[in-house]
């Protein structure tokens, strides 16, 4: 199975010579192609530098990252910016959808942006929105939208340009607890059926509960790994639990 993500003593330190703060320290994994990862630590663990790292949005102090078996530590700003347009998807916890544009349109210019033909746009949106089940909300603009709606919608703008990777930053922070289960339910349609390989930082047990494989970070350091495998969500959310009371912290199961 091909490496999507590769993560090789990823370091990062903020501060001067006499007052540095390692946020990551040293943090080394592999994320192979159709994996649903989650990232879980406490407020403050370095989960969110980390990401911020892999998304190319920060740079690390030391190591490298490899998407794609591309180096992005060591490409130029323009670079960079071409390969996170064509390579990565990002959903954020405040959708960050354009106001004055509909659903359609919101999703439209993701393509628009990539130079997809005219004529394929309509297919492929129709295409996503009944995977995320969002086709009644096509013609509707943000403010007429569930917060559910308005993540579901930035979902399939992440996902319609068939990114190597999509990055996840506590989608489910912002959503009442049944428009976060009909968001998960839509990441694992979009993990199984697309073969999506989706990153996901949470602090939420129930949230990582729906992921195949679970990374936990304490103190900027990779602390413990889950695997899912055979269990049932439920099982495996009780093995999250365990390991949160352990990692301590602010990790919660709402």
């Amino acid at each position: 199975m091909d490496k999507i993500l590769r993560v090789e003593n990823l370091q990062k330190y903020y501060g001067n010579k006499g007052n540095i703060t390692k946020a990551v320290s040293s943090i080394s994994f592999d994320v192979d192609e159709g994996e649903f990862i989650g990232i879980m630590g406490a407020s403050g663990s370095g989960k969110t530098t980390m990401l911020n790292c892999i998304s190319t949005i920060d740079t690390p102090t030391a190591g490298r990252i490899l998407i794609d078996n591309v180096d992005v530590t060591s490409m130029r700003s323009g670079e960079l910016a071409k390969f996170r347009r064509e390579k990565l998807g990002f959903i954020f916890q405040d959708f960050n959808l354009l106001d004055t544009l509909t659903a359609y349109e919101n999703i439209a210019l993701a393509l628009t942006i990539t130079k997809t033909p005219p004529g394929e746009i309509s297919k492929k949106i129709m295409n996503v929105a009944a995977l995320l089940n969002i086709t009644e909300v096509l013609k509707k603009y943000p403010y007429q939208m569930s917060g559910g709606q308005k993540q579901r919608v930035a979902s399939a703008r992440a996902i319609i340009t068939n990114p190597s990777l999509i990055l996840a930053d506590e989608p489910t922070g912002a959503l009442d607890s049944k428009s976060a289960r009909m968001l998960l339910e839509s990441f694992c349609r979009m993990n199984e059926e697309t073969k999506a390989t989706i990153l996901m930082v949470t602090h939420n047990a129930y949230s990582a509960s729906y992921c195949k494989r679970i990374l936990f970070i304490k103190d900027g350091k990779l602390f413990n790994e889950l695997l899912r495998g055979s269990d049932s969500r439920q099982q495996f959310f009780e093995r999250i639990m365990d390991v949160t009371a352990v990692l301590g912290g602010d990790n919660d199961a709402d």
